[in-house]
């Protein structure tokens, strides 16, 4: 496994701190990929407003978008 420098969530400010909020209200967590881009707010911000239509302004179901998740994350050989 790779590591990078991130942003700890109790050092967050700004920016970064405001999307690590939502993101614990929602999800109960900060997840990874988004402290993975927590160094580059630009990059966290557009990925989060992508992942924000995707996910949560589509057509498909929490049920199908979850479907879909388990899938990829088979598929990756990914962890959770």
């Amino acid at each position: 496994m790779a590591w990078i420098k991130t942003v700890n969530e109790s050092e967050a400010k700004g920016e970064v701190k405001a999307i690590y909020d939502a993101s614990l209200k929602l999800y109960g967590f900060v997840p990874n990929i988004r402290k993975a881009l927590s160094l580059n707010p630009t990059a966290l911000r557009a990925y989060t407003q992508l992942s924000g239509a995707v996910y949560h302004g589509g057509v498909l179901t929490p049920e199908e978008r979850e479907m879909i998740a388990t899938v990829v994350s088979a598929a990756n050989r990914c962890h959770y």
